[in-house]
């Protein structure tokens, strides 16, 4: 139910709300930059050469910010590796870089909040899957509680999605109905579709037909479209079970849910 194309359109979300408003600022690529430049002013030549499509620029220049400091260019070139965009993919390397920016921590307030966000999701999805070929084998553990630390301090939807999820199959700790449907129903008021639509699953399951399949039904009219087709099984599957007068009573709920928008 988890896909790195989903990561990486959620956790650029992440930054684009955490990150400096400064970085939204046209970066002019012929400013003559160089490898002694400041890692701000090789941060926005390298994000200007990314958007440019140069992207062998950008990575050398994330390089040289990065060995400065910049938090922003380290995750940039995280990223890169991870996704295998400009370079030859490399999960190994991505995961150092990300561990490195979660390893130095931030302050209250901390204009890197959304990049250090970002590397703790990006190490509870490596922990939680390992990376074959490296040292990096599974640790449920550690996933979960990366997931639970990201959930819990910053309120992140798809990290409260994520832990509910570990919760409710006792991935990496005991199997908790109670606490995943709580972390569930945090997720989905943040509009996270994937909560929402299990979190309709399980009231279904325990005899809310209606509410239950209303949360999945409107699920669908907020997943993205790679990730629609699940909830839409899981749908179909309650839809089939309810009566006819359960069927439109449940429409007419979801349809509040979406002008309500979050159905609470």
């Amino acid at each position: 139910m988890f896909s790195k194309a989903s990561f990486g359109l959620m956790t650029l979300g992440l930054v684009m709300a955490f990150a400096p408003a400064r970085t939204a600022a046209a970066f002019d690529i012929s400013s003559g930059v160089t490898k002694e430049s400041g890692p701000f002013d090789l941060f926005k030549f390298g994000f200007k050469a990314y958007k440019n499509g140069q992207k062998k620029d950008a990575v050398e220049a994330y390089r040289y910010a990065a060995e400065k400091g910049h938090t922003g260019s380290r995750w940039a070139l995280a990223n890169m590796y991870a996704f295998g965009d400009g370079v030859a993919k490399n999960d190994y390397e991505a995961f150092k870089i990300y561990n490195e920016i979660a390893s130095q921590g931030i302050e209250p307030g901390s204009e890197d909040t959304g990049f250090f966000v970002n590397a703790l999701l990006a190490l509870a999805d490596y922990y939680r899957h390992g990376i074959p070929g490296s040292p990096i084998r599974t640790d449920l553990s550690q996933a979960r509680q990366l997931y639970f630390q990201v959930a819990s301090t910053f309120g992140v939807a798809e990290a409260q999605f994520q832990l509910a999820q570990m919760m409710l199959t006792g991935e990496g700790g005991a199997r908790n109905v109670l606490q995943a449907k709580k972390w569930l129903n945090q997720a989905r008021k943040g509009g996270h579709a994937g909560a929402m639509s299990v979190f309709g699953n399980l009231l279904f399951q325990e005899g809310q037909s209606v509410r239950g399949l209303a949360y999945m039904t409107a699920a669908l009219d907020r997943c993205a479209k790679n990730e629609c087709s699940w909830m839409q099984r899981l749908q179909e599957d309650a839809f089939s079970l309810t009566t006819e007068q359960d069927r439109r009573s449940a429409i007419v709920l979801a349809q509040q849910f979406d002008v309500e928008d979050g159905g609470d």
